[in-house]
């Protein structure tokens, strides 16, 4: 599950912050540091609201004093939140990478069986090339005996040879095309292996920037109930 740390702080800080005006009695105190604070805090969310800040503006000569400690937890926040939809771009890509290798594998293993099947009917063609080769008594073709016809079966056996040099040749080929597949089917389990520790870093990296967000998040809530 992807935590965007950004949207979550965000929700948690209020939209529209405004200190209420008290009674005669304290309006005529000057702003308190509480006050202050919220105040920044306000103006670093949202579109100052003019109405509330001319409710609230601190008496001439107050001057108070300005809380760092939100601005930089905001700051943390906001670096947070452009750390996670990076990664969440990263893992996108590694995504669609994943998926364009495991098509590239099912080819190559289809591709893979076409050619053992091929093979396998090599291996038999070649079989009967031989059977041929050791039954010289009877032609397989005229049905005659070897001394009937010995021309012509010796036609025929330079002719099996032939065959069989040439389905030889054929499967040696198929052989080496075979290996090549194989090597590249190794190669892509390799990038796969890869992809997945990368995955797994980066999960790993995404729960350490929750849990700094959470953190964030908890201080935030902290000051919040320090403000009230």
């Amino acid at each position: 599950m992807t935590l965007c740390g950004g949207d979550i702080m965000s929700s948690k800080i209020p939209r529209g912050v405004h200190v209420p005006v008290e009674g005669k009695k304290t309006a005529q105190k000057p702003e308190s540091k509480d006050s202050a604070i919220l105040s920044t805090a306000a103006n670093n969310v949202q579109k100052p609201d003019f109405k509330a800040q001319k409710e609230n503006m601190p008496r001439k000569g107050a001057a108070p004093k300005v809380h760092k400690g939100i601005s930089t937890r905001y700051g943390q926040q906001v670096e947070l939140k452009e750390q996670n939809h990076h990664l969440t771009a990263i893992n996108e890509e590694l995504q669609k990478h994943l998926s364009e290798m495991r098509q590239q594998v099912a080819e190559l293993e289809l591709q893979s069986s076409e050619l053992l099947s091929e093979n396998a009917a090599i291996k038999k063609n070649l079989h009967d090339c031989r059977v041929l080769l050791v039954s010289a008594k009877i032609d397989p073709v005229l049905g005659e005996k070897v001394g009937d016809a010995a021309q012509h079966n010796e036609d025929k056996r330079k002719e099996a040879m032939s065959v069989s040099t040439d389905l030889l040749q054929e499967l040696k080929a198929f052989s080496d095309t075979a290996s090549q597949q194989q090597t590249q089917l190794k190669e892509l389990w390799t990038t796969m292996e890869d992809i997945t520790k990368a995955r797994e870093l980066m999960r790993q990296e995404r729960e350490n920037f929750s849990q700094q967000a959470t953190e964030i998040e908890k201080a935030l809530k902290e000051a919040e109930a320090l403000l009230l």
